[in-house]
């Protein structure tokens, strides 16, 4: 008799756990926020989403999402997905991986961190938070699942090493080069001029050269060139003196070093395959699975003792 109410209650509990692991299975695709092109995100609505993936050399995407969501949402719609941990489950972010980029594949790869334990503080997926008008990014003290972006802000994740307290380990890029510029949003996907233009903002000290509408009096005087011979000897000498394309052509090595490209990633449908997002889910039920069954089979045992 007591043999078998405990083979009824290993039953119970292997039922039960199996209803965990598929609910569990269940959180790895969430019900995202609503993708936008990036001209619908502006100063006061919807929120960025900026993920650095050059430390695989690639570029910084950001893509715009509706709001009230969270940070974990946001990395699960519009082609983007993450991948969990099997020892903290889905919330804590292992992997990331957007459709329009390497057809999806999920960064750091399975051959780098196989995603079980908890990464390590010097490799991981660090989030920064901007909220409207903030010049400097704060580490969050909130998991992606906990924190929900406020309307107008930029959401960032770098991968490398950062400690808890986010004082090494910052982002090279700042807010304003990744937060909307508009103030309204602008009609499907045609861009935004003005956040077009300042995208990508050069690191101070660059020398662009002039902007045409405030040109070098060189550059505004060519009729004089035809004039005597003389001119014909002053003409390259002032060409050489005042030529804003060769400082512009020198200076973008220096642009390309200075920090990643930034590119906005379009909502796109999700990828074929999802590298490794399910592992740590099945991991995580399979681990629940055994602990449970040897916690029965103890208490099995005990009470034949008794």
């Amino acid at each position: 008799m007591t043999a078998r109410r405990g083979a009824r209650g290993l039953t119970r509990t292997t039922a039960a756990l199996g209803l965990t692991v598929a609910a569990l299975a269940g959180t790895v695709a969430p019900a995202g926020a609503a993708p936008q092109p990036m001209g619908q995100c502006t100063t006061s609505s919807g929120v960025v989403l900026a993920v650095d993936f050059s430390r695989w050399g690639g570029p910084i995407y950001r893509s715009c999402g509706t709001t009230p969501t969270t940070g974990y949402e946001l990395l699960n719609q519009g082609g983007w997905r993450t991948a969990g941990t099997g020892h903290d489950g889905p919330a804590f972010i292992c992997r990331i991986g957007y459709s329009g980029h390497q057809g999806g594949r999920q960064y750091p790869t399975p051959q780098q961190d196989d995603c079980v334990l908890t990464p390590p503080a010097s490799a991981y997926w660090s989030y920064w938070h901007a909220d409207p008008g903030q010049k400097t990014w704060t580490y969050s003290q909130l998991g992606a699942m906990l924190y929900k972006p406020k309307p107008g802000s930029v959401d960032l994740w770098i991968f490398g090493g950062t400690n808890i307290e986010g004082t090494q380990g910052r982002p090279t890029v700042t807010p304003d080069q990744l937060r909307a510029k508009n103030t309204r949003p602008a009609g499907g996907d045609k861009p935004v001029p003005q956040d077009t233009r300042t995208a990508v903002p050069l690191p101070p000290g660059v020398d662009t050269g002039p902007a045409p509408e405030n040109a070098p009096p060189a550059d505004r005087t060519p009729p004089p060139t035809p004039t005597p011979s003389p001119s014909a000897t002053t003409s390259p000498t002032a060409s050489k003196s005042v030529s804003p394309t060769p400082s512009a052509t020198t200076a973008s090595p220096t642009v390309a070093a200075a920090g990643p490209k930034v590119v906005d990633a379009a909502p796109a449908a999700d990828a074929a395959h999802d590298t490794g997002s399910w592992l740590p889910a099945v991991i995580t039920g399979a681990l629940g699975l055994l602990i449970g069954a040897a916690a029965v089979f103890a208490a099995k045992r005990r009470r034949r003792a008794e």
